[in-house]
């Protein structure tokens, strides 16, 4: 569980991200998960764009997270900021280690 602390920190951080994973009405496919697992495990906090309608979205975007086993940090609009610790962070691709 996140800390309210350390959500503003990441809030803050994600502020400057653009998004890396586009979800679009189609929902979730294997590709997308794929590729939502290595971004998470490589950059940690990433910023995710989905383009569904307003109903739909918090569920896709739960369910996302429930896939993945990522938090999400802020929802706002289309976009989300979702949280996934990596085992082994590298510190070029890491955007909550290296300086944005």
């Amino acid at each position: 569980m996140l800390t309210s602390e350390r959500r503003k920190q990441m809030r803050a951080i994600g502020h400057h991200l653009k998004p890396i994973v586009l979800v679009t009405d189609n929902g979730m496919s294997t590709g997308l998960l794929e590729e939502l697992h290595r971004a998470l495990e490589d950059h940690e906090l990433i910023k995710v764009k989905v383009r569904a309608e307003r109903n739909t979205r918090m569920i896709l975007i739960d369910s996302l997270c429930k896939e993945t086993g990522a938090h999400c940090v802020q929802s706002m609009g289309a976009m989300a900021l979702l949280f996934r610790a990596a085992e082994r962070p590298n510190p070029r691709l890491s955007n909550l280690i290296r300086p944005i």
